[in-house]
């Protein structure tokens, strides 16, 4: 089985994810909070250590005011 969380696929995914939180100019922190999750969960998503399901996507998508689809093209 291959490990797709450190595929060059992913890593294009969770970059995609942080830049739209800085271009939402938002802080880890203030992600964790709306979220209800650690700011620690929010790191270990952007640099593919934890993966999202598609319900989590669509939170980061809603609060980072992107469509689902700009992080998967």
């Amino acid at each position: 089985m291959v490990d797709t969380i450190r595929t060059k696929e992913y890593g294009d995914f969770v970059g995609k994810l942080r830049k739209a939180r800085l271009e939402a100019g938002l802080r880890q922190i203030d992600v964790a909070k709306k979220l209800k999750r650690t700011q620690s969960y929010v790191s270990r998503v952007e640099v593919g250590e934890q993966r999202l399901d598609i319900l989590e996507l669509q939170k980061f998508a809603k609060l980072y005011g992107k469509d689902i689809h700009y992080f998967v093209k």
